[in-house]
């Protein structure tokens, strides 16, 4: 049986249509037909942009991060797919975090949606630190659709190792 290791939390049913759909060859036509594009964000600091005009609109009393970017080194697994932390800094007598979001290289060729849904993924980490019933009703807020674009990217993930590609 193929092991589904981005599916690996859905139930065996849905575990079970997914490798039908691969068997069949219709998982990939699938995809490219839901998700035809690439974004255009390609730069660190366009995707510093990016995320900064999201939290703008939908999280306009957090703190910034202090840096946003591509990371090449960012192994991807089931769990991650970005990572958002800090980095402490000195400020006089007192120690300051600085948010920093890092999103796995890999999505520099993902469609609009993938990046979206990751970018407010790590955003919604700058209200609510677990995730809990608040944190993806906020990802529900800045992304109606984000329970799907998060299924449809594991499947993105799951085409993509399949295929041999590099970064999955």
């Amino acid at each position: 049986m193929l092991p589904l290791r981005y599916l690996a939390g859905y139930p065996e049913d849905l575990q079970r249509q997914v490798r039908e759909a691969i068997a069949q060859g219709r998982l990939t036509p699938m995809l490219r037909s839901r998700y035809p594009g690439t974004h255009p964000v390609r730069s660190d600091g366009a995707l510093f942009d990016y995320t900064l005009a999201l939290k703008n609109r939908f999280l306009r009393n957090a703190e910034p991060p202090a840096r946003v970017l591509f990371d090449s080194r960012l192994q991807l697994t089931a769990h991650a797919l970005g990572i958002n932390g800090g980095l402490p800094r000195m400020q006089g007598n007192r120690i300051k975090w600085k948010r920093e979001i890092r999103v796995a290289s890999v999505f520099k060729d993902a469609p609009p949606e993938f990046l979206r849904m990751i970018v407010v993924h790590e955003l919604a980490h700058l209200k609510e630190s677990e995730h809990d019933r608040a944190f993806y009703r906020l990802c529900n807020h800045m992304e109606p659709a984000y329970h799907q674009l998060e299924f449809d990217l594991r499947l993105y993930l799951t085409q993509r190792e399949l295929s041999g590609l590099p970064g999955a």
